[in-house]
């Protein structure tokens, strides 16, 4: 063995030697095969996956001349070229390695670009590599922008971070990225199996799988764990003492965990987190080692069968996930994974653990086990009250009729009719579209004691979902129709009072404002403050000095009365025919203006809109048939004329 760590010793030195990362390495062995090379490179991904290895590699491929010195751009370097052994030992001029972490600021970034002008010393391409990119600062960052957009043909960018969120957009556009995976534990564990042969260090099997787990997807984080454990075992490699160094809790202890929780034994739960103290076992990682096999028991469950054979830890899982349902399963692994940040609220791990472990006793169990035991019955939830006004239905159902879409009867199996025309009495101004409606179909319907006696609550009696979103409109009263019955939850629509709308003095001098503005208004010639302006203006007075009107007009909103609005809206005016004026806008509480009279003008006409609706004969028929129906507020909307469309007529 020598002195050099496994993770620089076993680098590899070409894209064949890479693992783990099978996508990128194909991407830039076609580029560099096919001759299709960008300009700039980014390398996203965890930590350990391999980044600036890609990173060399793609150096010595871009400079690699052969064995023979003859060779050109390959995507199988050579390594024993004056390029490729200078570029592995870090010391080849043209490719620069930056160490964006330490070396942040705008001034490394201009020495960067000033070496950028002079072309390559030795190699084909100069390779800048800038790692940790992302902790550049912005002005770097900016200082960069136009030499990574246009570099020379001689110059390649390669740019590596643990966090491109933290990129700026306008330098993630100008690279060409590529996303290293972490990789899989089945991965890690081969490669660091071929080292250790390689190294001649006897390892079981379980070691083996501690450490590649516990690398996390990083394969340097894996060789350097192998390091230390091989250190710790003097040599060589047990599952005891790579347990023992990592700290990783036995199989066994979340096992049993698991299974006291399946069969719901607090007693058995608590001994085993003392056992858990006494050993001095990690909290923290006892949660994560029965994640780890509720997982496991999760993925047998939904898919039996699917397990690793060759794994030690299957035979457990298989057998834990038949005891334990699987909705039980699911809530017990979100309540170890979420649970572990909580560990650290309290001074006792261990106590934190526990209550963890207890939460999914809180929960009552719920239908039979897996084996056949008996469950406890589920809590149902009390049936919701009706809060429908009519106990019984109606004797006879009525029959099919158009209504406004406002308009929804309760029926719980409704029936579409097909849509047709609804003609509005008087030809009323009202812009709400009419559209067919869920009916149920007339039929006799004979109502029985049994009947009568159904609770409230039912499907048949149960509310309309509008019901729940405002009150029912006021303004009915019970009466009787045509031959129906009249019932104590009848009601028959009745026209209800408009309410009255504010009244405010319009004037003389308000009418000759108001069509002044009009004017300007439809002719475009006054907008933004200048038409809030006139809107919100009132002319109080209009005297003779000097021969020119002065036209005195009072503002409240004090941003409205400025002179440059004045001066436009005189100008707007005087350019409209009027005579010569001038224009003095004072402060003060209005009432006659241009706003009011537009805002009276649509509550009347909303009124009025809802006045009809209400006293259409067909629509108050409906609501005498159904209790529970109700005109839906703001479904309402008064036609405009552009909403009118014209008469057609038939050619002669």
């Amino acid at each position: 063995m020598s002195d050099v760590v496994l993770a620089r010793k076993y680098r590899p030195r070409s894209f064949d030697q890479m693992v783990g990362q099978a996508h990128v390495v194909q991407a830039l062995t076609n580029a560099l095969q096919s001759g299709r090379l960008h300009h700039a490179y980014l390398f996203t991904g965890t930590r350990g996956i391999g980044k600036t290895t890609v990173s060399r590699i793609l150096a010595k491929s871009l400079n690699c001349v052969g064995e023979d010195g003859q060779g050109g751009v390959t995507a199988h370097p050579c390594g024993v070229c004056q390029a490729c052994t200078e570029i592995d030992a870090d010391r080849f001029i043209d490719y620069i390695e930056l160490d964006a972490a330490s070396n942040r600021s705008i001034d490394e970034i201009r020495d960067l670009i000033e070496r950028a002008a002079y072309k390559p010393s030795v190699g084909r391409y100069k390779v800048f590599m800038i790692d940790e990119a992302h902790q550049l600062t912005k002005d770097a960052f900016n200082a960069l922008l136009k030499t990574l957009e246009e570099p020379p043909d001689y110059l390649k960018f390669v740019l590596a971070t643990t966090d491109p969120e933290k990129m700026l957009p306008t330098v993630l556009s100008r690279c060409l990225q590529f996303n290293l995976r972490p990789m899989p534990p089945e991965v890690v564990h081969a490669h660091l199996q071929a080292v250790l042969q390689a190294e001649g260090v006897d390892c079981d099997a379980g070691s083996l799988r501690l450490l590649s787990r516990a690398a996390r997807g990083s394969m340097r984080d894996g060789l350097s764990l192998t390091d230390q454990a091989i250190a710790y075992g003097a040599g060589k490699l047990e599952e005891t003492g790579v347990r023992a160094m990592l700290g990783t809790v036995d199989r066994q202890h979340a096992a049993r965990l698991v299974q006291a929780l399946a069969q719901r034994d607090g007693a058995a739960v608590l001994d085993s987190v003392d056992t858990l103290r006494a050993m001095g076992l990690s909290a923290a990682g006892t949660l994560e080692e029965v994640a780890m096999l509720l997982q496991q028991m999760a993925i047998e469950q939904a898919v039996p069968g699917a397990l690793d054979d060759n794994d030690p830890d299957t035979a457990g899982a298989r057998q834990l996930a038949a005891q334990m349902p699987a909705d039980e399963t699911q809530l017990l692994y979100s309540i170890a994974v979420n649970g572990r940040p909580e560990l650290h609220l309290l001074a006792d791990d261990y106590a934190a653990l526990t209550m963890v472990l207890l939460r999914l006793l809180a929960f009552p169990p719920r239908g039979p086990a897996p084996g056949g035991a008996a469950r406890a019955a589920p809590l149902a939830a009390a049936p919701r009250e009706s809060r429908s006004r009519s106990p019984v239905p109606p004797a006879v159902a009525p029959p099919p009729k158009a209504m406004p879409s406002s308009v929804r009867p309760p029926s719980p199996a409704p029936k579409a009719v097909a849509p047709g025309p609804v003609a509005v009495p008087g030809n009323a101004p009202v812009a709400r579209a009419i559209e067919p409606i869920p009916t149920r179909q007339a039929a006799p319907v004979a109502v029985t004691a049994a009947a009568a006696a159904e609770p409230r609550g039912t499907p048949s009696d149960e509310p309309p979902p509008w019901l729940d979103d405002a009150p029912p409109e006021e303004g009915y009263e019970p009466a009787r129709t045509g031959s129906q019955a009249t019932t104590p939850g009848a009601r028959t629509a009745a026209p209800s009072p408009a309410p009255a709308a504010p009244q405010w003095q319009r004037t003389a001098l308000g009418d000759q404002w108001a069509a002044a503005i009009r004017t300007l208004i439809s002719g475009g010639s006054i907008a933004a403050l200048v038409r809030e302006l006139a809107l919100q203006a009132e002319l109080v007075s209009v005297e003779a000095a000097e021969g020119i009107p002065l036209w005195r007009l009072r503002v409240e909103r004090e941003s409205l009365r400025a002179d440059p609005l004045r001066e436009k809206l005189l100008a707007a005016l005087q350019a409209s025919g009027l005579e010569p004026l001038r224009l003095v806008v004072e402060a003060g509480a209005v009432q006659d203006t241009v706003a009011r009279r537009d805002t009276e003008a649509r509550e009347a006409a909303q009124r009025d809109a809802e006045t009809l609706i209400r006293n259409d004969p067909a629509v108050r028929e409906l609501m005498s048939q159904f209790s529970s129906a109700r005109i839906v507020p703001g479904s309402i909307k008064p036609r405009t004329p552009s909403d009118i469309e014209p008469q057609r007529t038939d050619p002669p």
